[in-house]
């Protein structure tokens, strides 16, 4: 197998002679081809390349540029791999079998790349040596072939990149209209994406680039033609090419799974999704998913993530709820007009220990404060105050909104960017003005915010004011890390030993019999007298069966007055304080179904004895969860019992807890039937969906009476 190494010289001999040297010394004989097209070159490069028996050279009488040289030399190539080589560089041992190697190891590979000293787009490493010689060492120590170390990419740059063939020859040429050169590697690496190949970089091959020898000596005209290109890539693709491909490092270190942990994430705003295939290479597992308004960025995202164009503040997310481990917004909320609303759609999707990770920039940024003093703020096409931002924000308001749509637990950290001397003389004008304790914040430029899906948080609140109290029971039973739960409620503004007895009944009732003791255990440390936290201790151990213990338990419960009492009516007083609360422990037995038939006999002693149906509103509205099912319940023993007085009431105050409720309506239609209100029964009886057999024979006999 023979690779074609293609290189472009336009002077700087000296570098083109080191390049081939190296090449000659570490590539095996008889596996290469080198083709090197020379741009019009003056320094006598042309005149050595003449003397060189084993260079295939092309000859310019005019500087063609980059792209348009690559061409001339892929034209002329017999090789089955295609490798574009800078001049500037010098390789080392292993280098070309090791990049064939990784080339080789999939056909969906299409192309793969080195790293070096001196390169961007993140394929520059840390290195230690000074001369070319300690460089040698170095490289020997890293070429060693291993897949491991290969990641990845959705660009390569093309200062050496290695191709297969036919990869070339279905791709096509360079596009030349980037020529003299720059972002014409960035376009053929997107057509190889886009052509179904996958690009590596080899993190097992390293060489040495001396770096931009061509253009270095004219900076500002290199910048100029940075800018030109960057255009004609816009022009072309639809997006940035540089903002598109950014790998958000900063915010992907704060994911802190295993590395072999199936995650999923979501990246908002994922652009070409560089991003996500970082997190890829972290987390071979990882399950990865995108939202991007530019549809051409999702193109190339869409090859590796599940992505949908789409706008996260005016599509319907169609993810399931509770989905995602991690949620990301990179330099995305300030986009947002309404981020609120976002923070709190995009939480619903979370799972209830999932991350938001986020980057946001800082409006206290003392550039920022120093440009509104001096009368020169004004919107850029970039940085912090970039005009495509609609949200500023100090970091005391984000929290603040993350806390309002149910984020806590914040790791937050600061991004600062070099001062000069006049910063640092502002900035001590500044916090004279102001605070020394901002003087952090004056100095930061971008936050790195880490935060926690307070879940278990808003699984309470909604318990608390019971919203679907038996789902979210379920939900909090799933979370197996009680403790976790003590401290959300420890930092709740409630009660905590009511909310501790509450949890433990519903908890209770979704049959999430591991949390309930220790719930009660620290509701019992909080407060040793509380007496619901005594009888609930009591009547769970007496459904486990403790009998003794439950008895100890009970014993401990006290009059108003403070006697011992026990839990039947019999030894209740006939206050009616004692009446509440043996009213109130015998509904909560109701509640839970547990010693259903002496409940029963307590609940209608006390209905005999004339108690108040106010009195039983108030402990049914303070002491149970599930309400309109109780008083159901008790409906149904009035009425058997004829305290007919007791009925209709009941049934009202279950209707209004639950308008919904089959067991309900059909009561009240039963009940008002019987008292011979027709209409009104029929009213509620035609509520009911989807009626059973028994629903259906009550109707007929009603409709021929109504």
């Amino acid at each position: 197998m023979i690779t074609s190494i293609i290189i472009l010289t336009y002077n700087k001999l000296e570098y083109t002679q080191k390049c081939i040297e190296s090449i000659r010394e570490h590539t095996a004989q008889g596996t290469y081809e080198i083709i090197i097209v020379d741009n019009a070159s003056t320094d006598g490069t042309v005149e050595w390349l003449k003397r060189q028996d084993d260079i295939i050279s092309i000859i310019n009488n005019e500087n063609l540029g980059f792209p348009k040289g690559c061409n001339q030399g892929i034209e002329v190539s017999k090789g089955d791999y295609i490798l574009l080589l800078n001049n500037d560089v010098v390789v080392t041992k292993n280098w070309l079998n090791n990049m064939r190697i990784a080339l080789e190891s999939s056909e969906k590979v299409g192309a793969v790349g080195a790293v070096s000293n001196y390169c961007s787009y993140y394929q520059a490493i840390p290195v230690n040596y000074k001369t070319l010689e300690e460089m040698h060492t170095f490289a020997e120590g890293m070429n060693v072939s291993d897949s491991s170390k290969w990641e990845q990419r959705i660009k390569l740059v093309g200062f050496c990149m290695l191709i297969k063939k036919h990869v070339v020859q279905e791709v096509g040429f360079l596009d030349e209209r980037f020529t003299p050169g720059n972002f014409e590697d960035d376009d053929y690496s997107y057509r190889i994406i886009k052509a179904g190949y996958s690009l590596l970089l080899c993190g097992d091959v390293f060489i040495h680039h001396f770096g931009s020898t061509s253009f270095k000596d004219n900076p500002s005209q290199y910048n100029q033609l940075l800018n030109i290109n960057r255009g004609k890539f816009k022009d072309k693709w639809g997006f940035d090419p540089t903002y598109s491909s950014l790998i958000r490092g900063e915010v992907i270190k704060q994911i802190d799974s295993r590395p072999l942990e199936k995650i999923k994430v979501l990246e908002v705003g994922c652009a070409c999704g560089a991003s996500l295939l970082k997190i890829k290479n972290l987390y071979p597992n990882a399950e990865l998913y995108g939202i991007e308004l530019n549809k051409s960025t999702t193109e190339i995202a869409g090859t590796f993530a599940e992505v949908k164009a789409g706008n996260v503040e005016h599509e319907l997310l169609e993810y399931p709820g509770e989905f995602f481990d991690y949620i990301i917004c990179a330099d995305v909320l300030e986009h947002l007009y309404n981020p609120w609303q976002a923070l709190e759609t995009l939480r619903k999707h979370l799972k209830p220990e999932g991350k938001l990770l986020i980057s946001i920039p800082n409006v206290m940024h003392f550039s920022l404060v120093r440009d509104l003093l001096n009368g020169n703020w004004k919107y850029e096409d970039a940085g912090l105050l970039d005009r495509t931002h609609v949200r500023f924000f100090t970091i005391k308001e984000f929290r603040k909104m993350l806390q309002g749509a149910g984020y806590g637990d914040f790791h937050i950290e600061s991004v600062t960017v070099p001062i000069n001397k006049h910063d640092e003389e502002f900035l001590q004008r500044l916090v004279t003005l102001g605070s020394r304790e901002y003087l952090d914040q004056y100095m930061t430029y971008q936050y790195i915010i880490k935060a926690s899906n307070n879940g278990i948080r808003v699984l309470l609140n909604d318990i608390v004011e019971g919203l679907n109290v038996e789902e979210n029971a379920k939900k909090l039973a799933l979370i197996q890390d009680t403790m976790s739960i003590l401290e959300c409620i420890s930092t709740m503004d409630v009660n905590h030993v009511e909310l501790l007895n509450l949890l433990a009944q519903v908890m209770y009732e979704v049959k999430a019999y591991d949390h309930i003791i220790t719930l009660l255990q620290v509701a019992h440390e909080m407060d040793p007298n509380h007496q619901d936290t005594i009888y609930n201790m009591g009547s769970i151990l007496e459904t486990f069966g403790e009998k003794e213990l439950a008895t100890s338990w009970f014993n401990k419960l006290q009059t108003p007055d403070g006697l011992v009492i026990a839990p039947s009516i019999e030894k209740e007083a006939n206050e009616e304080s004692s009446w509440n609360t043996a009213l109130k422990y015998a509904l909560r037995r109701l509640e839970n179904e547990v010693d259903e038939e002496q409940s029963n006999l307590e609940i209608l002693e006390l209905l005999k004895k004339g108690l108040a149906i106010e009195t039983v509103f108030s402990v049914v509205e303070k002491s149970l969860i599930l309400k309109d099912q109780v008083l159901n319940k008790m409906a149904v023993l009035a009425f058997q019992n004829r305290l007919f007085d007791y009925v209709i009431p009941l049934l009202q105050k279950a209707y209004d807890y639950n308008p919904q409720n089959r067991e309900t309506l059909f009561n009240l239609g039963f009940i008002l039937f019987s008292a011979g209100e027709h209409s009104m029964a029929l009213t509620y009886l035609e509520s009911i969906q989807d009626p059973d057999d028994e629903v259906v024979h009550l109707l007929s006999k009603v409709k021929e009476l109504a």
